[in-house]
């Protein structure tokens, strides 16, 4: 996507928007000297401010969209925020923190589905053996310290543990014929409406809210992942449908698989390289009303 002229963005938007080509024009512009910003050195990038666009039209012609599309042209975080809800903070209104903080809780979304589309094959094929362990575990071989006197002065029990260990192996044998039936019963979706009980991460933990010096604001944290390292894992045991459990196993294996630390560190970069904030509903912050009522506080901020 860093290879596209103006001409080639306005072009991707005509597919979707009508008309509006000024407002194209200037959007595709803006997003090709964001994107040759990126190419120059770091001294130089704080030099180069990216220009913020006024779009006016009534409503439908298609000013959020034009930014909507742009963002998924390039990979781009992007978030809509309705600017009279910030204009009576401590009334009903947000912070303008919350902006920033939903565009970064975008862009983390967006990195973590691409990393785990990159994982996935390798996922499924550790959510089938799961599968698999789940339809027909493997025997497991009995822990029993023998004495060894009874072994040495005991031939008849050495002639016993011969016969467990042969009887242990034929049952080893049978259990990998059976596993390699049933990876093929589940690769051709024999299977699929057959109902297995799995274990699932419990996600009915508690949350806390938290207010701060000017109201509450809309951000929650889960205890689970506050003390994610002090209390143990809270699971729990669901009976559903093998197509089902596949793909809630899967996403199990490829959440393993996937770096959090990469995918912050990677979203935290678009964000600030690439990030698109769309305030909406400007002209109702824009004029005043003629006259004034008993209540002037709750104006705000203009």
């Amino acid at each position: 996507m860093e290879e596209l002229t103006p001409r080639e963005i306005v072009a991707e938007l005509d597919k979707y928007i009508v008309g509006q080509d000024q407002a194209k024009r200037a959007v595709a512009i803006a997003l090709r000297n964001r994107l040759r910003r990126q190419k120059v050195a770091g001294d130089l990038q704080d030099d180069i401010i990216p220009k913020n666009i006024l779009m006016i039209g009534p409503t439908g012609v298609g000013k959020t969209e034009i930014c909507r599309r742009l963002a998924k042209l390039v990979n781009a975080p992007f978030v809509k925020v309705e600017a009279s809800k910030f204009t009576e903070v401590g009334y009903v209104g947000r912070d303008v923190e919350s902006i920033v903080r939903d565009l970064v809780e975008n862009a983390v979304s967006m990195v973590r589905k691409e990393n785990i589309q990159q994982v996935r094959d390798k996922a499924e094929a550790l959510a089938e053996e799961r599968l698999v362990d789940i339809l027909c575990p493997m025997p497991k071989r009995r822990r029993t310290a023998p004495n060894p006197f009874e072994v040495l002065f005991n031939p008849v029990q050495q002639e016993q543990e011969h016969d467990e260990e042969d009887e242990f192996n034929e049952k080893v044998r049978r259990a990998r014929a059976r596993r390699q039936i049933i990876r093929e019963q589940l690769k051709s979706g024999e299977l699929e409406d057959q109902e297995i009980e799995i274990e699932v991460a419990d996600t009915s933990a508690p949350r806390v809210e938290f207010f701060d010096g000017v109201g509450m604001q809309e951000m929650e944290i889960n205890m689970q992942d506050l003390f994610g390292g002090l209390l143990p894992k809270r699971t729990k045991k669901r009976r559903v449908p093998i197509r089902e459990a596949r793909r809630i196993l899967t996403q199990e294996e490829a959440g393993k698989l996937v770096d959090e630390d990469t995918i912050v560190a990677e979203a935290i970069r678009r964000c600030e390289k690439l990030g698109i904030v769309f305030l909406d509903e400007l002209d109702k912050i824009a004029g005043r009303e003629a006259g004034a009522g008993p209540d002037v506080s709750r104006e705000g901020v203009q």
